[in-house]
């Protein structure tokens, strides 16, 4: 087959220039002026609570409220059984948004003030935690805490300037919330998250009061890492384990067994354990210990 002399010259320069932009370090996907893609596993947004009147264990296995990541993975607590004692495991769940709609709620977490709100008062309310928004940003994370941001409705204590920042945050608190219908994402697209590394946080087992448990809880052998682990605080007994690899998989099938008041057997003793599935910017205890 002859190839015309034309066809050759319109191919010879299509080449050059591809070479030409590959030379220049182009990118021919991104128009000019889109925003760099963002990294997979680290957090776009997150909404989670910090402090307030709680054991030194339970505040190590605090969930965030939502995570929303780099590749549109939102990760929430979904419905938990009305029941006592409840789940060994909380029931996480993952929401795929599109990349687009990770940079519409950046953007209205930051227009909502995060990152830069800076006087939002201080109510009179004892022992409450605090709401603290965390938006990725390219010289580190921005972040805006919140006293008392869901209880302190009736605005006492509170300048006019302050319940208006204050609005604001609480809204992006409900539109966050509920990525369904601020989204408009079809109910029932969530999926259960695996998770593939977890945080034991241990202490010394105290039997329920049966009348509220309603029957003995029996014991189960924790096939994990020997427990307590590492102190959650000074002279605390409360202790942090990470579990990994084929023990993961192990401790998961056991607690499909237990549930929230079940004691678990390690080196001769009993404890009470917490299971915090990790997310994807989590590594092990350390993660939750410094946060």
């Amino acid at each position: 087959m002859t190839i015309a002399p034309g066809f050759r010259a319109a191919a010879a320069a299509s080449l050059f220039l591809l070479v030409a932009c590959a030379q220049d370090g182009g990118n021919s996907t991104l128009p000019a002026g889109a925003p760099e893609p963002r990294d997979p596993d680290t957090v776009a947004l997150r909404i989670d609570h910090t402090g307030g009147f709680t054991t030194p264990g339970d505040n190590v296995a605090r969930l965030p409220i939502v995570t929303i990541y780099g590749d549109g993975r939102a990760i929430v607590q979904g419905p938990q059984p009305a029941i006592y004692p409840g789940p060994a495991l909380p029931n996480l769940q993952v929401i795929k948004i599109s990349s687009a709609d990770v940079d519409k709620l950046v953007a209205r977490a930051t227009g909502a003030g995060v990152g830069t709100a800076k006087d939002l008062g201080q109510p009179p309310i004892a022992d409450a935690p605090s709401t603290r928004f965390t938006v990725g940003a390219e010289g580190g994370p921005a972040i805006t805490e919140v006293y008392a941001l869901s209880e302190a409705d009736n605005a006492s204590g509170l300048t006019a300037d302050q319940v208006a920042a204050r609005t604001k945050l609480r809204d992006l608190l409900t539109a966050v919330s509920d990525l369904p219908t601020t989204l408009g994402i079809k109910a029932g697209s969530e999926q259960a998250y695996e998770p593939v590394t977890l945080a034991a946080i241990a202490s010394p087992y105290v039997a329920p009061d049966p009348a509220t448990v309603g029957k003995e809880q029996t014991a189960v052998a924790w096939p994990g890492p020997a427990l307590p682990g590492t102190s959650v605080g000074k002279g605390l007994e409360t202790g942090c384990v990470t579990v990994t690899g084929a023990d993961t998989a192990k401790v998961l099938a056991a607690a499909g067994k237990a549930n929230a008041a079940t004691p678990w057997t390690s080196d001769g003793r009993k404890w009470t354990v917490i299971l915090r599935p990790l997310l994807p910017d989590e590594a092990g205890c350390a993660d939750l210990l410094n946060r």
